[in-house]
């Protein structure tokens, strides 16, 4: 029997023989040569046209989360275009797959975070009532503090600055981060720095990026910043050095006599023997 459910169906793109449609804008006609990249993909994501105020926080944000050196997204994609230089998508995704909730992707967290604080009658409490929790925990508070940024993350701050500027923008979720950080820092007992994963989730909440799709723009930028890697590894290769560093750092440790594993004579088991 045929499914009694709706089939379903796509807003994004659609094609003939002579024509492509990004939503309702024909990509020929409206947007080439006419839209950015950035405003192109926030029409898609976001499914609006999206303001300039939009614009302005999407672009800083990916120019932000570009980059940060030889990170574990950064490795990885040279170790393995290292090892597959016919594969630079292999190598791009994996080092992709290192966006997650401990390096690049934690914006997502923090997003979850402030939700309750936005919500609450008293944010200021609600705050306390979280940063007291991951405490409790001993564990970090998402968007907060960095070992490589101290005392403070300059990124987040200017980014935090820069949505402050914008009129446009409510400020709902810029407040609940500076909620959130007071509240970090009394539970710490000392000043917690804001990272620039923390300013992206306000920034990108402000914007109505949903907390599910935050970490896409992560990826977005990210992608950009390992394909320059790859062009830095074809012009001076470093995954062999990482490779043999890393090999040379940590040697195998030989093993205990005492955790040699027993053998059987090969003759068979003692008693055998006997």
């Amino acid at each position: 029997m045929p499914s009694s459910n709706p089939i379903p169906q796509t807003r994004l793109c659609r094609h003939t023989l002579t024509s492509l449609h990004y939503g309702g804008a024909d990509l020929v006609e409206d947007l080439m040569g006419r839209k950015g990249f950035t405003e192109v993909m926030l029409m898609q994501i976001l499914g609006r046209p999206p303001r300039p105020v939009d614009l302005r926080i999407t672009d800083v944000v990916l120019v932000v989360l570009m980059e940060h050196g030889l990170t574990p997204s950064a490795i990885s994609t040279r170790l393995v275009y290292m090892s597959a230089p016919e594969n630079l998508q292999g190598a791009v995704a994996a080092g992709l797959l290192a966006v997650g909730s401990s390096f690049v992707g934690t914006m997502e967290n923090c997003s979850r975070l402030l939700a309750p604080i936005i919500s609450a009658a008293d944010p200021g409490a609600e705050a306390l009532r979280i940063a007291r929790e991951h405490r409790a925990r001993r564990a970090a508070v998402p968007g907060f503090g960095h070992h490589l940024h101290k005392p403070v993350d300059p990124r987040a701050y200017k980014l935090l600055a820069l949505g402050r500027a914008e009129p446009e923008l409510a400020g709902a979720h810029l407040d609940a981060l500076h909620h959130l950080s007071r509240a970090v820092d009394e539970v710490w007992g000392r000043p917690v720095t804001i990272n620039a994963t923390g300013a992206v989730a306000a920034l990108l909440g402000e914007l109505g990026v949903p907390t599910e799709v935050m970490r896409g723009f992560a990826v977005i930028s990210r992608a950009a910043g390992l394909v320059a890697h790859i062009v830095e590894e074809q012009k001076s290769p470093s995954g062999r050095f990482i490779w043999e560093t890393v090999e040379h750092a940590m040697p195998p440790e030989p093993p205990e006599a005492t955790q040699a594993p027993d053998r059987a004579p090969a003759d068979g088991p003692e008693e055998a023997r006997a």
